[in-house]
């Protein structure tokens, strides 16, 4: 079998999709070795079929500009800006606070981590990926709670 970064895995498509339909989204991307792939649903005629797209990655694009928000909703824009230094989510899923339930959490807020530490992890069809510290620093915040699903480029964790 061919380990070429232009061989697509069928397999992993037919995850996508699952976790599409299980999730009740719109769209899923992942990115993996250079690799890029989207699955959404089609909004034509047969809205659960979805569609698949897949291109070489160069590099991840800088976060759109939030639109300014109009003088009768300024509390609205900060909610959506995401905190510096904060670690975001490499993919759709379950976040989970510890190795398992009533374990202790891998970071509380205040704790210090080393780069490569795992801060939690996130379920995605049955497996648990762990999300690593980038850098080493303290836990600033924590973003998200534990069993809550995520998205794709969600901010997680800030550690400064």
């Amino acid at each position: 079998m061919s380990t070429s970064k232009s061989k697509l895995d069928a397999g992993l498509v037919r995850e996508l999709a699952a976790i599409l339909r299980e999730a009740d989204l719109g769209e899923v991307e992942i990115e993996h070795d250079g690799l890029r792939i989207r699955v959404s649903k089609a909004t034509s005629m047969a809205p659960t079929a979805p569609a698949v797209v897949h291109a070489p990655v160069a590099a991840a694009p800088a976060p759109a500009a939030a639109p300014a928000a109009a003088p009768a909703a300024p509390a609205a824009a900060p909610a959506a800006a995401a905190p510096a230094n904060a670690i975001t989510s490499p993919m759709v899923g379950t976040v989970y606070m510890s190795p398992e339930p009533g374990a202790k959490v891998f970071v509380s807020v205040g704790d210090k981590v080393k780069k490569g530490d795992t801060l939690m992890l996130i379920e995605a069809m049955k497996t648990f990926n762990p999300v690593l510290a980038e850098a080493a620093g303290t836990v600033k915040e924590i973003l998200v709670d534990d069993a809550q699903p995520v998205e794709f480029g969600e901010p997680l964790i800030v550690v400064e």
